[in-house]
């Protein structure tokens, strides 16, 4: 990241509100905005695949799932955070070997921390641990409320858009997506 550009286009938007430049409050912004897009896009230079390079032999055939793995990203439109939960949910290969499950989440974060739009976002995560740990079926849904919906445009605050990625057999049988689905939903509601 280039924080000193990022530094100058702070100060020209400050200036474009009509902003202070000098005011006390406003005199180190452009510093603490170029270290927050630093951490807030650390995904850029991020590569999942990384993330999968050690599984584990579990002999496991059935349906894993990480519920409510928190995120929050910034959205390529305005530039207005959204955040909200991932669910990840794969069927393991016929190998049966496993991830260490806080990989799901480390995945989801990597592809957060870009400027992104939740449809790409839920797609890159199922794209990723279907080619790191080639399942039989990967299914990842994602819930979030978007601030470029809630505090300019529509104003509509609370609303939530969910999307969902399906690969594999989550996307070919039914009865398996159900399933899974019910693992996710179900679960929150019994407070687990």
């Amino acid at each position: 990241m280039d924080t000193r550009r990022i530094e100058e286009g702070v100060r020209l938007i400050l200036e474009g509100v009509g902003e202070d430049l000098t005011r006390e409050g406003i005199v180190d912004t452009p510093k603490r905005v170029a270290r927050a897009m630093g951490e807030c896009l650390a995904g850029m230079r991020q590569d999942a695949s990384e993330l999968f390079e050690v599984s584990f032999d579990a002999a496991c055939h059935d349906i894993v799932v990480v519920r409510d793995i928190p995120f929050f990203s910034l959205c390529e439109h305005h530039l207005l955070p959204f955040f909200g939960s991932a669910h990840v949910a794969y069927i393991p290969g016929e190998s049966g070997r496993v991830c260490g499950i806080s990989k799901l989440a480390r995945t989801v974060d990597v592809y957060a921390k870009r400027l992104q739009l939740q449809e790409r976002l839920c797609s890159q995560v199922a794209d990723a641990v279907d080619e790191a740990l080639h399942p039989l079926g990967v299914l990842v849904v994602m819930e979030a409320e978007h601030l470029c919906m809630t505090m300019r445009g529509v104003r509509k605050p609370g609303a939530v858009t969910t999307t969902s990625a399906v690969r594999g057999g989550f996307a070919r049988n039914a009865a398996t997506r159900a399933e899974a689905m019910k693992l996710i939903f179900d679960g929150r509601a019994s407070g687990l």
